[in-house]
């Protein structure tokens, strides 16, 4: 329990502003007086381009959601933030203290990326005609349907803001789709269901050429490399640039618009009392649209991939040492090289290299490539584990069982394993922790967790507190229970608390009679 409220006052502190010191960029005149001040923008969307040679000396912070630019731009970090002006309007509508610096930093246009896989040359050519006719047929453009409904009318606070029912008929088969999925009011979840501007543009163009689209809510920034390694057919709101037109495939261009430079206004605001904003807080994170269901589904998946992970990695890992335990070379050898290769490996990128890479052209859901990479990581810890827990022992009692008659396998199942278990046990349990809480990277493989899932309730809501405190809360449910199973185990394998029966069983007594 004690442990529970460090770790809650710690988030509430994560949580709380950092005023730093005031500096009123509402009465700035130009983007040139900007230079030297922090300056948000989200990764891999380029938007700082349009002004990095006009601000030599800023450092731009870059943040994965645009909901985090909002609580930076709150709490002093950043001096303001960039973003389309598409996106401002659910911004402001949700804080009003937000506003937008006098000029304009620039325009941007917007295409979709197409794998490179063997749909490339007919999804681009279907993909452009799509939008030419988009043009000409009054679906996109800035009078266009889309437009219209996403946009100039949008809403956040609309119930059923959710795409049109589509029929799929799927003829020419599907089509995995990349989407952020956090980011009005281009995709989002609304009533557990994705909408937004791009998931019905990409509907419609499925709903035309006859395909089912399979919908993948990942990072931005991993948009395009899992599209170019060939892992999903189309990536949805690419900002264009020679450099991307140099190295991906786009499509043409389904809309343009300004990039604003987001401030906070300089007249306060009034906003309301702190038991009301705290309700009003709850009620959009877990009431509104059933929110709080998300949360049990993505608390569902992470403990479905650490139970999944700690089984199999603990199978592997004891399998693989007991093929090295008598010292073969060449288990060794390829053991260690493996155990180098994977300790050395940051886990999101041991992720990707097997979404994108080695998976990359098979169609197993990121879910179970987790699956796959959490276990070589806890098999390695294993496999050092039983060889700290063997090494502990010494070889004097393997010499002493075979000496009063058990067999390899007895003496290392009966005598020595659950000896090396109590040294090694403890160290199991901070892995299984260790684990936990590294499964909350698998949202970069379109992995649905609960840290995902927290980062898509924040994107609609705009609120930080309950989201934040919940998923902490969670984990260490989810921690406490495994670490309480391992305590169990351990208590259950004591070499202390076994009979002299279950040690001796099936062991040939009768020549001790002579000692």
């Amino acid at each position: 329990m004690k442990k529970l409220l460090i770790a809650l006052f710690a988030v509430l502190l994560l949580c709380t502003p950092v005023f730093a010191e005031e500096i009123d960029v509402s009465k700035f005149e130009k983007i040139e007086d900007f230079n030297g001040l922090n300056i948000g923008v989200q990764t891999a969307v380029l938007y700082e381009e349009l002004i990095m040679d006009r601000v030599p000396d800023t450092a731009f912070q870059y943040y994965t959601m645009p909901t985090d630019m909002i609580l930076a731009l709150k709490s002093g970090k950043i001096a303001g933030y960039l973003i389309e002006a598409v996106g401002y309007g659910v911004h402001k509508a949700n804080h009003p203290e937000l506003t937008t610096f006098k000029e304009v930093p620039g325009f941007i246009s917007a295409s979709n990326i197409i794998g490179n896989n063997d749909k490339q040359e007919r999804l681009l050519k279907e993909m452009n005609e799509f939008i030419r006719n988009g043009y000409e047929n009054g679906l996109l453009g800035d009078d266009g349907s889309l437009y219209q409904y996403w946009i100039a009318d949008f809403d956040p606070e609309t119930d059923n803001v959710g795409v049109k029912d589509f029929t799929f008929t799927g003829e020419n088969g599907t089509l995995n789709i990349a989407v952020e999925g956090g980011y009005e009011p281009f995709s989002f979840v609304s009533d557990g269901n994705l909408a937004g501007f791009d998931v019905e543009f990409i509907c419609r163009f499925c709903v035309e050429y006859g395909y089912t689209p399979i919908f993948n809510e990942i990072p931005f920034e991993s948009i395009a490399p899992g599209v170019e390694t060939g892992k999903f057919d189309i990536g949805m709101n690419i900002v264009v640039s020679e450099e991307r037109n140099e190295t991906g495939t786009l499509s043409d261009i389904y809309y343009t618009c300004p990039v604003l430079l987001v401030i906070l206004e300089n007249e306060k605001i009034a906003a309301p009392s702190f038991f009301e904003s705290i309700k009003i807080s709850f009620n959009k994170t877990f009431i509104r649209e059933n929110r709080w269901k998300l949360f049990v589904s993505g608390a569902g998946v992470t403990f479905l991939i650490t139970i999944c992970s700690i089984i199999a990695g603990t199978i592997i890992g004891f399998a693989v040492y007991m093929a090295c335990r008598h010292g073969n070379i060449l288990a060794n050898r390829v053991t260690d090289f493996f155990l180098w290769l994977i300790h050395g490996m940051p886990t999101v990128l041991l992720l990707m290299i097997l979404y994108y890479v080695v998976f990359g052209s098979s169609r197993i859901s990121g879910m179970w490539v987790s699956v796959v990479g959490f276990s070589l990581m806890f098999a390695t810890a294993m496999i050092d584990m039983l060889r700290v827990g063997y090494n502990a022992i010494g070889r004097g009692q393997y010499e002493a069982s075979t000496a009063l008659g058990y067999s390899d396998r007895q003496s290392f199942f009966k005598i020595l394993l659950p000896q090396a278990a109590n040294h090694f046990l403890p160290i199991y349990s901070n892995e299984v922790v260790t684990l936990i809480k590294e499964t909350s990277v698998v949202g970069y493989i379109a992995v649905l967790d609960l840290t995902k899932i927290s980062d898509l309730v924040r994107s609609r809501t705009y609120e930080a507190f309950f989201a934040l405190i919940l998923t902490a809360i969670i984990y260490f449910i989810i921690s406490a229970l495994m670490v309480r199973v391992v305590r169990i185990i351990q208590k259950r394998i004591d070499p202390k608390r076994r009979s002299d029966r279950k040690v001796l069983d099936g062991i040939d007594t009768k020549d001790w009679e002579l000692f």
